[in-house]
């Protein structure tokens, strides 16, 4: 499956408290912590934001808190997906439970720009900046992981197995 989508952009070390800030923490509502997502940092990114859009970020994306509200708020935004350099590990987590798919892919912080026009294949890795026609490679999401994202996340992924 492709996703396809217009470029954020982002450095390095964005963390959880930016992503969705404290104060947002009294709702696990997706759209209302999308109104807010990346507050921290672009007071009207939730206004720009259209569905499908993607965020590429440098190394150590979501790192801070272990919140699941961060993804949660990228979901709700409408974020498709993330693209960096790399993820904290708790967030690599969270982002899959939440069923947001992400990506780990060097280089792509200096190689696309904000506004770029990217896809890239879940099932190769295979990210294609449509802008500058460059490529550039990351783990493909394997099958189970594509089912968790398919299905809304870890808990939507349970109960549907549950009833069929």
């Amino acid at each position: 499956m492709k996703i396809e989508g217009r470029v954020w952009k982002f450095g390095d070390n964005i963390d959880t408290d930016v992503i969705i800030p404290a104060p947002y923490l009294v709702t696990t509502d997706m759209e209302e912590l999308g109104k807010h997502c990346m507050e921290g940092v672009d007071a009207a990114f939730a206004e720009k934001v259209r569905p499908g859009d993607i965020i590429v970020a440098g190394k150590n994306f979501g790192c801070g808190s272990s919140r699941e509200h961060a993804p949660m708020a990228i979901k709700g935004v409408g974020i498709s997906c993330v693209i960096a350099e790399g993820f904290a590990r708790i967030f690599f987590r969270n982002a899959f439970n939440m069923g947001l798919a992400i990506f780990e892919s060097s280089g792509v912080s200096e190689g696309i720009e904000d506004g770029d026009q990217v896809s890239i294949d879940q099932d190769t890795g295979e990210i294609v900046d449509h802008t500058t026609g460059r490529r550039f490679s990351a783990n493909p999401i394997p099958p189970f992981m594509q089912e968790l994202i398919e299905a809304g996340g870890l808990m939507s992924y349970v109960l549907n197995k549950r009833r069929g």
